[in-house]
């Protein structure tokens, strides 16, 4: 997408006095704004799209220089005020973008007209509301008297915004604000009432819906919730969800650039692209990511079609493809989650840690509300993502395989996110945790020298040494904070987070069996410290580093190919001769017993 530019736009007045806004050149797109707002709302998208699209936006009833709607409108009115703009400029069919109040006019009008829709954003639209937000919404519809509430559009910008609105939300804010105070009162208050009961509107017909589809909203809407754009993705046979994090309900205007990117992106694709979004991986990345299930258990999620949260747990995970980056999961068929999974649009894989072992067995059960007992958010398809997880893959729904007594749910992976944390594991029965104790190996004499590998975006963390040699972090025994001698002493009086994963490498020296040497692979939060000491050195440039030590200087290189082959192991011997053990490849995670529904 080209960089912003200040086209000029034409406004412009259709026979029947509805008020537009024109600019750009190209396949059409219609923009309808949302209660209290106008046509120039949507600036920054006219700046960002004119180059590639004839965009119009509309000044809906009652707004901008717009007529008034009826005394008790109906969604259907909003919609046939844009078809008669669309047959006033001679434009057969469009593409339409909504925010809100105008995305459920879009929704509308793709329903009462689908001829006329080539494919629609809905941005932060409400479904269903709960019962609590529904009360609220029209209490304030009903306290509305069409002469103008300063103090109610100052409670609108703080629910959009924030309260107090954040500093880098300030000029949006503000935008925004000015649009509320031009907005005609009776206007505002006709299509208010509306849109206070107009929630559930399309519930019965979205499965109509016959066009592409995107329900895009904002992580932190309140009102136009994640789970309302998931329920309403997964009702329409061509919908799609994404949720763009941090966001709230004026993201179009609050972060045009990342809501626009989207936008674009969407209309941008051609027919073959509507089963799934095209999503262009760093393979050895996403590799790595598949490697943190290790034959272990994943909680898998979506949204029903009650926007509420489900889950179940699973241990038949496995990696399909990296292009495209597919991944599948099984669920059985008596399972009671298995309706609201075979008809998802999306759903998210957990893999879990070792201290997960309580949601795992809650999620295998038949409790009553699952969710109640873990931390969660929306991923990029609206499905929860649990926190504290090795490892997660947020994915629409590629294809629905039956098999025997399971079905074979197979995702296209929109977004996933892992860390160095230990999986938790299941095998005959009985959980277990791979993980091997640091504590328990690095205590076992008290001589015992353990350090670790700790890598960060491709650097590994080195410490300067005397006669201009490097080594890495290491202490008698992996001790704690406040023991200086130790390796979590040196870490802490270094400021260095550091998070310790699978066990590296452990041997004797050759000369004096006492002596031990255990390593960790691992990770770490780049320092804030100015420490002179502290050194970051690429991967690939460790070979050319001083290293005293004859065995460190094996293990690195050991280290650098594994890291190359994605395939590690752990050395056992002495410093002069031993194995490699190797552990399990990453792209093979799956385990034959049944899943729990």
């Amino acid at each position: 997408m080209a960089d912003a530019v200040a086209y000029e736009w034409t406004r412009a007045t259709a026979p029947d006095g509805t008020s537009f806004i024109r600019a750009g050149s190209g396949a059409p797109v219609l923009f309808i704004h949302g209660v209290g707002m106008n046509a120039a709302i949507w600036q920054p998208q006219i700046e960002r799209m004119a180059d590639r699209w004839d965009v119009i936006a509309i000044d809906m009833l009652g707004h901008g220089r717009s007529p008034l709607p009826p005394q008790t409108p109906e969604l259907a009115d909003y919609a046939k005020q844009a078809i008669r703009l669309l047959d006033h400029l001679g434009l057969e069919k469009v593409s339409v973008v909504g925010h809100s109040m105008g995305a459920l006019v879009a929704q509308e009008l793709a329903l009462l007209a689908p001829e006329r829709v080539s494919r629609i954003v809905s941005l932060n639209v409400v479904f269903r509301r709960p019962p609590e937000l529904a009360a609220a919404v029209r209490e304030r519809a009903a306290a509305l008297t069409g002469h103008g509430d300063a103090a109610g559009a100052a409670q609108t910008i703080a629910r959009w915004f924030g309260d107090p609105v954040p500093a880098e939300l300030t000029a949006a804010a503000g935008k925004t604000a000015a649009a509320l105070s031009e907005v005609d009162p009776e206007g505002y208050a006709r299509t208010y009432r509306l849109f206070a009961h107009a929630d559930n509107d399309h519930a019965e017909r979205l499965p109509t819906l016959a066009v592409p589809a995107l329900f895009m909203t904002g992580s932190e809407d309140g009102n136009s919730s994640p789970a309302m754009s998931a329920a309403m993705a997964r009702l329409a046979p061509h919908g799609r969800c994404t949720v763009l994090a941090g966001q709230r309900h004026m993201m179009a205007v609050a972060d045009p650039e990342l809501t626009t990117r989207h936008i674009a992106d969407f209309l941008s694709e051609d027919s073959s692209q509507d089963e799934g979004a095209q999503t262009s991986f760093e393979s050895a990345e996403f590799r790595r990511a598949l490697g943190s299930f290790l034959t272990g258990v994943t909680i898998v999620t979506t949204i029903g079609p009650g926007g509420e949260p489900r889950g179940f747990t699973a241990n038949s995970f496995t990696s399909v493809s990296l292009d495209p980056p597919l991944v599948l999961v099984c669920i059985a068929h008596k399972a009671l989650g298995h309706p609201v999974f075979a008809t998802a649009k999306s759903f998210a894989i957990n893999v879990l840690n070792e201290s997960q072992k309580a949601a795992s067995g809650i999620f295998a059960s038949k409790a009553a509300d699952k969710f109640a007992t873990v931390h969660w958010r929306p991923g990029q398809t609206g499905s929860p993502v649990l926190d504290g997880s090795v490892a997660s893959f947020d994915c629409d729904l590629e294809r629905l395989v039956e098999a025997g007594d399971h079905s074979i749910l197979i995702g296209r992976v929109r977004d996933f996110q892992h860390n160095a944390a230990q999986p938790l594991g299941y095998c005959r029965g009985a959980y277990v945790t791979p993980g091997l104790s640091q504590e328990a190996l690095a205590a076992a004499q008290p001589g015992t020298d353990v350090g670790a590998i700790l890598e960060n975006g491709g650097r590994i963390l080195f410490l300067e040494a005397p006669g201009g040699s490097f080594e890495l972090p290491r202490g008698l025994g992996l001790g704690s904070a406040s023991d200086g001698k130790s390796l979590n002493g040196l870490l802490a009086a270094k400021a260095i987070e550091a998070q310790l994963g699978f066990l590296f490498a452990v041997w004797d020296d050759a000369g004096d069996a006492s002596r031990t040497h255990v390593y960790y692979r691992g990770t770490f939060d780049v320092p804030a410290s100015s420490d002179r000491g502290i050194r970051l050195i690429d991967i690939d440039a460790i070979d050319g580093l001083k290293i005293a030590d004859p065995a460190i200087r094996s293990m690195l290189a050991r280290y650098v190919r594994e890291c190359t082959e994605d395939a590690f192991g752990v050395y056992v011997g002495n410093e002069v001769e031993g194995e490699v053990r190797p552990l399990a490849r990453s792209n093979a995670a799956s385990l034959s017993t049944g899943d729990q529904g």
